[in-house]
């Protein structure tokens, strides 16, 4: 009977990212013979990212500023794939590389909030609604009490309602997932 392989949807859900020691400076050679190995070995399924996050600096010399992209995270390489024994055997087997962060048996992966914070994978975030319309809060201390969106601050992923509490308005930060437009 012929054997269906999951879809690369289904695949990249199961990936997780890894974080790889390197030795210092070799962030880049890890990732180009990472890159390599994978495509010779049919991985693309397996392994499907390998980043070296870089950040922009400014940076002063002689009185001049300039602007440079520098590793953020100096002898480390940031990986998405889907762990396995084969997995693991070639990105550990890779040269310059000195193993996963986590005990040695068992790489971690990381969290959501890691991976938001460390900036390598951005989720898009559609807000359903905008300052003036009139929400009501879902969940937490609040719950049920009903304001209208002051400010809504994407950066730190987070909004201000104007709620009216003891007969005063009080302004209330709250989460994005903690309100509801009403209709």
């Amino acid at each position: 009977m012929p054997r269906t392989l999951p879809s690369r949807k289904t695949m990249s859900s199961k990936a997780k990212w890894y974080v790889v020691h390197t030795y210092s400076g070799y962030e880049n050679k890890v990732k180009v013979n990472l890159e390599k190995t994978i495509e010779n070995r049919g991985m693309q399924d397996a392994i499907l990212d390998i980043q070296v996050p870089l950040e922009e600096v400014i940076e002063i010399k002689d009185d001049k500023k300039r602007s440079v992209m520098r590793k953020k995270f100096p002898g480390y390489v940031i990986i998405k794939m889907i762990m396995s024994d084969e997995t693991w055997y070639v990105v550990r087997n890779t040269r310059g590389v000195t193993g996963f962060v986590g005990p040695a048996s068992k790489p971690v992966p990381l969290t959501e909030d890691e991976i938001e914070n460390m900036g390598i994978e951005h989720q898009t975030i559609v807000l359903r609604y905008e300052v003036g319309d009139s929400v009501r809060i879902t969940h937490g201390p609040l719950e049920n009490f009903v304001g209208i969106v002051d400010e809504i601050n994407m950066e730190k992923k987070k909004i201000r309602v104007v709620v009216s509490m003891f007969e005063r308005e009080t302004p209330v930060e709250l989460e994005f997932n903690q309100v509801e437009v009403i209709v």
